[in-house]
C-alpha cells in the first residue's frame, strides 16, 4: 500500500509542474478580469486619444471609394483596412471615434442618474412612510413606460440633439439606483452605529452622508458598472431608429443603420460596429461581475 502511494505521489509530482503554468493560468484569469480589462482599456484609449488613433478623418467622404472591402478582401486596400462605408468614409476611423461619443454619453447618463438615484434613495429609505411611498410609485410608474417610445415622441418634438438623449435616458436610469440604495438603507439604519449616531445627537443628513452613504458605495459602484453596457446598448439603439445621435456624427447604432440597406453587398458596414457594441456591453458586464465578487465579500469566490 505505501507503495502504491509512493507512486502515484511521484507520479503526481512528476506530472505537477507540466500542469503548474496552466493550473496559475486559470486561477489567474479566474481571479483577475484580464479580457474585459483589455477590452475596455482599448475602448478608453480609442475614446480618449481618438484624433491620433484614427487613421483618417472619419467625416471625409472619397465617393470613388464608397464600399470598400476590408485589405484582407478581394478588391480591399491596405488604405481602409475594415473597409470604407457607403460614402468612401474610413469605418475603422469613424469606429473609433464612435468609442468616444459611447464613452462620453455613458459617463454622463450614469453620473446624473447615479447622484439622482442615490439622493431620493437614501430619503426614501430613511424617512419611509409616505414619502417612500411617493418615492417609489414613481419609479415604478416610470419603469412602465418604455424608454424607446418616449425618446421618439421627443425627437419629433425637439429634434435629435446630444443633451436631449443624454437628459432623458439619465431620467430613465435613476430607478435601478433608487431602488438599491433605498433597500441598503432600510438594513443600514437600523444598526447600532447608526442608532449611537442618533443618541449622539448627529442630524438625519449628517448621519445619511457620514455613517450610510459609506456604506452603500459598493453597491452603487457595481450598479453603475453594470449599467455602463446598457446605456451604450439603448444609445445604439435609439441611434438605429433615428432616435439618437444624429448623423453624420459617427454613433455604432446610426453607423449600422446607414448600412442596413448594403448588408448583402457590403456586410462590414454592419458587421464592425455591431461587433464594438457586442465587445464593449461584454467588457462591461464581466467587469460589473468580477467588482460585485469582490466588494460583496457573501459572493466572493475563493
Amino acid at each position: 500500500m505505501a507503495t502504491t502511494e509512493l507512486e502515484i505521489t511521484g507520479v503526481t509530482h512528476k506530472l505537477g509542474p507540466a500542469r503548474h503554468w496552466w493550473v496559475r493560468a486559470f486561477r489567474f484569469f479566474r481571479e483577475w478580469p484580464v479580457v474585459p480589462l483589455i477590452i475596455l482599456g482599448l475602448l478608453v484609449v480609442c475614446g480618449a486619444f481618438a484624433p491620433w488613433v484614427a487613421p483618417k478623418d472619419p467625416y471625409a467622404a472619397i465617393l470613388d471609394e464608397r464600399n470598400r472591402p476590408p485589405a484582407w478582401a478581394p478588391n480591399g486596400s491596405t488604405k481602409y483596412l475594415i473597409g470604407s462605408d457607403q460614402q468612401g468614409r474610413d469605418l475603422l476611423s469613424r469606429i473609433v471615434f464612435g468609442a468616444r461619443i459611447s464613452l462620453i454619453l455613458a459617463a454622463l447618463v450614469i453620473s446624473m442618474s447615479a447622484t439622482i438615484g442615490t439622493t431620493l434613495g437614501l430619503i426614501s429609505g430613511w424617512f419611509g412612510g409616505v414619502v417612500d411611498e411617493v418615492i417609489m410609485r414613481v419609479v415604478e410608474a416610470k419603469l412602465a413606460i418604455p424608454l424607446i417610445l418616449i425618446a421618439l415622441v421627443f425627437v419629433i418634438v425637439l429634434g435629435q440633439s446630444f443633451a436631449l438623449l443624454v437628459g432623458l435616458m439619465a431620467f430613465w436610469s435613476w430607478g435601478g439606483f433608487a431602488r438599491l440604495v433605498r433597500g441598503e438603507t432600510l438594513r443600514l439604519k437600523t444598526m447600532d452605529y447608526v442608532s449611537l449616531a442618533k443618541v449622539a445627537g448627529a442630524s438625519w443628513p449628517r448621519i445619511l452622508v457620514k455613517h450610510i452613504f459609506p456604506g452603500v458605495t459598493n453597491s452603487i459602484l457595481v450598479l453603475a458598472s453594470l449599467q455602463v453596457g446598457g446605456v451604450i446598448l439603448t444609445e445604439a439603439i435609439l441611434s438605429f431608429l433615428g432616435a439618437g445621435i444624429a448623423p453624420p456624427t459617427p454613433a455604432w447604432g446610426s453607423m449600422i443603420a446607414e448600412g442596413r440597406n448594403f448588408i448583402t453587398t457590403a456586410w462590414w458596414i454592419v458587421f464592425f460596429p455591431g461587433m464594438a457594441i457586442v465587445l464593449t456591453v461584454l467588457g462591461f458586464n464581466f467587469m460589473g461581475d468580477w467588482l460585485r465578487d469582490r466588494l460583496d465579500p457573501r459572493l466572493r469566490q475563493l
